[in-house]
């Protein structure tokens, strides 16, 4: 009986390898779910608190905002994203910007997210 070569698998894996390497906004928005609100209890994605990932490069761009102007954690949050984000295989820079236009409403939230602070 003739082997099967082992070449038809190979690309597969090979596809498989090069998406693991290539960083995808997609990919740096899951890791952005580990940013938590820590009054809401809720993570920045679901909040709807995220407007814009941009990739240049090796380098990622967070455009994102908190829930009212006056909240004090503007600086923590763009350390966890420096940080989580930066921890990402491929990244070199990650560059925080903090906006408020457009304001942040409770419809940016996703339903589940609305579900849960009883929306």
């Amino acid at each position: 009986m003739p082997e099967n070569p082992a070449a038809t698998d190979q690309p597969a894996e090979t596809k498989v390898d090069q998406h693991d390497e290539t960083l995808t906004e997609e990919d740096v928005y899951e890791v952005l779910e580990e940013v938590i609100d820590p009054e809401l209890g809720l993570d920045f994605v679901s909040l709807g608190l995220v407007y814009d990932v941009n990739i240049e490069g090796s380098e990622v761009y967070v455009t994102f905002t908190l829930t009212t102007p006056a909240c004090p954690i503007g600086p923590q949050v763009s350390e966890q994203m420096r940080e989580f984000v930066g921890d990402m295989p491929g990244v070199t820079a990650v560059h925080p910007k903090m906006v408020f236009d457009p304001a942040w409403t409770p419809e940016m939230m996703t339903e589940d997210a609305k579900f849960a602070l009883g929306f």
